[in-house]
């Protein structure tokens, strides 16, 4: 194991790693930017490195400026988190040019896995399934007007270098297309740099149910259990948990399968995601994208398998075995992820401010990742989210209750916080039961 790493992140989860690392020993170096200098990370690190102004681009985003830190603590291994430089191809690539490890997939497959139309493709021939869907991008809007007349009525109009739930909208006829198509390539070529989009046929009720992937060392790939991420707004998550109520033994034994076939058509090595659409009703299921970093909800599968999947992570990066045996993986309990956000709980729009009161909840089954404490500011220049609140319990009926009583306990004031949707959503009867699919948040509003 390398003794030194570099969190190429901020909040929740550079504190999450930095966390891992001190308890296996290894030094652990944070860079923020200057708005982030009083935040829980950079205190708990054991060195910090500014690394520029508040704009992400300037800072978190700046390759230069995070290898000049790496550089001058001498740290031997950069973990970029999720977001930010997390899936970019010439980051990984750098990082290793430097001389560092790279604690992530390889570029080859960051590249691979990136462009969603090439993803699509390399699974199609992996044998993994697709939805119906253009084998290329549609050149222009007669090219997508074309295709969607052949997928058939209502499509998903998607960017193909997206991912995170953006650049993505539904065309349920042609008008709606032209209006869509138009959109979601301005928006790409805006946040991407690259305006090509993708048509693949829309299921108006659906499931999104991901598996978790651990490409090892030794060559081997091994899949960790599902998770059902059907509580969305904006095609964005809200709540994840472990195991998928909807996915009985059968079908989860197809689903990692599957997975596993992915991740070893790109020679994947360390954490990934292959995130699918499972339709309840025929109890088939499409690759959608897979995620080639650490997922948001990783804690989920940490509770279901017993394991620390940021060790693990580490553990790959420096060429040594797994903590657990690739061939004894067992599924116990049930797990529950909230995402504690900085946003209003009827229309989700984000709402910074300085935290005048943060009180986590405690007990049996219940852990809070969290990026703020009180008197710490919440900036309107990142990610909205605010904490990960997850409960475990032996079954999803404990998991739910104690999900309840945590929410009831968890205090936030100044700030907007999503925390009033939770104890909504754990009242109800259709998410309650388990057979809920992604249209859940806009039938509850």
């Amino acid at each position: 194991m390398f003794d030194s790493l570099l969190v190429a992140n901020r909040g929740e989860i550079a504190r999450r790693v930095i966390r891992t690392a001190r308890r296996l020993g290894v030094r652990a170096i944070a860079v923020h930017s200057e708005a982030d200098a009083d935040l829980p990370f950079v205190t708990e690190a054991d060195e910090a490195v500014c690394v520029g102004p508040a704009n992400p681009a300037l800072s978190y985003r700046n390759v230069e400026a995070i290898l000049d830190a790496a550089r001058s603590t001498g740290a031997q291994a950069i973990h970029p988190g999720y977001g930010f430089l997390s899936e970019n191809a010439d980051f990984a690539r750098t990082v290793e040019g430097a001389g560092l490890v790279w604690v992530g997939p390889g570029a080859d497959a960051i590249t691979a896995m990136g462009d969603k139309i090439n993803a699509r493709n390399l699974m199609a021939a992996a044998g993994v399934p697709v939805a119906p869907g253009t084998t290329e991008p549609a050149a222009d809007l007669d090219a997508a007007v074309t295709a969607a007349a052949e997928i058939g009525y209502p499509v998903m109009v998607k960017a193909a270098a997206g991912g995170g739930g953006m650049g993505m909208g539904v065309a349920v006829d042609e008008v709606a297309l032209r209006t869509e198509y138009d959109k979601v390539r301005a928006f790409a070529e805006r946040m991407f740099g690259d305006g090509s989009v993708l048509i693949e046929r829309y299921f108006p009720r659906v499931r999104h149910v991901e598996v978790q992937i651990l490409g090892l060392a030794d060559g081997r790939v091994v899949a960790l259990g599902e998770r059902e991420c059907s509580v969305q707004r904006r095609n964005q998550k809200l709540v994840e948990e472990s195991p998928s109520p909807a996915v009985s033994e059968e079908l989860r034994a197809r689903f990692l399968a599957a997975a596993v076939r992915a991740g070893e058509a790109v020679g994947y090595r360390n954490a990934g995601t292959v995130e699918c659409l499972l339709d309840p009703t025929t109890q088939e299921f499409f690759f959608l994208e897979m995620n080639t970093r650490l997922q948001v909800e990783h804690p989920v599968t940490e509770y279901v398998y017993g394991v620390d999947l940021v060790e693990e992570q580490l553990r790959v990066a420096a060429g040594l075995p797994p903590t657990f045996d690739p061939d004894a993986l067992t599924p116990r309990g049930h797990a529950i992820e909230l995402r504690i956000n900085a946003e209003d709980p009827k229309r989700f729009l984000p709402g910074p401010g300085a935290i005048t009161t943060w009180n986590e909840p405690s007990g049996t089954g219940v852990r809070v990742d969290s990026g703020y404490v009180a008197g710490n500011t919440v900036t309107p220049f990142y990610d909205s989210l605010l904490a990960k609140l997850i409960v475990s319990g032996d079954t999803r009926e404990e998991a739910v209750e104690r999900a309840r009583a945590a929410v009831a306990q968890f205090e936030v004031a100044g700030p907007k916080c999503n925390l009033p949707f939770f104890a909504e959503l754990l009242e109800n009867p259709e998410f309650r039961s388990g057979d809920y699919d992604t249209g859940i948040v806009s039938r509850m509003r």
